[in-house]
């Protein structure tokens, strides 16, 4: 039996709303090589893997937003996994939301580790109402003007907003890779073979979804968004637009009508990940702080 077997993956996350960063599905997907090691005990179950002596949640934190267990109790397990360490190793477990980042930090002392607790990082999530007129009237006077002037520049400059839901592969996948890579810098970069292949697989997956704005009478797109959503809300993952348009604020526009979508479907947050970018604010979003907690012994 391999670990991806273990019955413990059928638990439920311990924090809520965090997406589908904790589960089995994902973390085959983002670990790539990496040797998962799974930490069960009682009702609970710990995802981790090691490299040069260090001990980190499973999934890296680059391509993970949230981290947490599975299960109840997290302390049985972190007991197992500190008595299997090694004398020297140490424990670096990053992007946990409160409070489970408080709960695992008393585990680890209550073994008798030196733990350091600090917040590195956030996400940014916008809680959804009834209708898309309550969302505009709770971002403000200012920020609704903003938005209704962006689209109405993309309704000039493009044509009429053209939003599609795709959730498997097919061409808008392609239109997804396609957009990214014309990104500038880094984000651009980013998109190699590996990465590609990891999206494509995440894109066929269940849950996962691209969501994209078609230019009207082409097979092109102008933004594509790759979202993960379930009950707890909608996850924007990774997204791209064409410069070519950067005029006419695609980016904008297919995230005013991706958290439109969102309400419909009736979903109660719209969750930007992690970034404290000023756009997610003026669009209604709220901070929500992640932690990370160090230990040693």
């Amino acid at each position: 039996m391999t670990v991806w077997d273990h019955r413990a993956w059928e638990l439920s996350p311990a924090a809520g709303a965090v997406g589908p960063f904790p589960r089995r599905e994902f973390l085959r997907i983002v670990a790539g090589d990496d040797q998962v090691e799974l930490w069960a005990a009682g009702d609970a179950a710990l995802a981790v893997t090691r490299s040069d002596g260090i001990v980190r949640l499973a999934g890296d934190a680059d391509l993970t937003d949230y981290h947490t267990w599975l299960g109840g109790d997290v302390k049985p397990a972190i007991a197992e996994l500190v008595d299997g360490l090694p004398p020297d190793a140490e424990i670096d477990f990053d992007s946990l939301p409160h409070p489970c980042a408080a709960d695992i930090a008393d585990a680890l002392e209550s073994n008798g580790l030196r733990v350091g607790i600090d917040q590195h990082a956030l996400t940014a999530v916008v809680p959804l109402g009834a209708g898309f007129e309550d969302y505009l009237g709770d971002i403000g006077k200012k920020q609704r003007h903003e938005l209704r002037r962006k689209r109405r520049r993309y309704e000039e400059e493009v044509g009429p907003l053209v939003h599609e839901t795709h959730r498997h592969v097919d061409w808008a996948f392609d239109e997804f890779i396609r957009l990214h890579r014309l990104s500038a810098g880094e984000k651009g970069e980013f998109m190699d073979p590996r990465h590609e292949r990891m999206f494509r697989v995440l894109a066929d997956t269940p849950g996962w979804r691209l969501d994209m704005l078609r230019i009207p009478g082409t097979d092109r797109a102008a933004a594509c968004l790759l979202s993960y959503s379930d009950s707890e809300g909608l996850y924007l993952y990774n997204s791209a637009y064409d410069p070519s348009l950067a005029s006419a604020s695609p980016g904008i526009a297919i995230i005013g009508t991706m958290i439109e979508t969102a309400i419909e479907e009736g979903l109660p947050r719209f969750d930007f990940l992690k970034g404290d970018e000023e756009y997610k604010f003026r669009l209604g979003a709220e901070a929500r702080p992640l932690y990370r907690v160090r230990a040693k012994r």
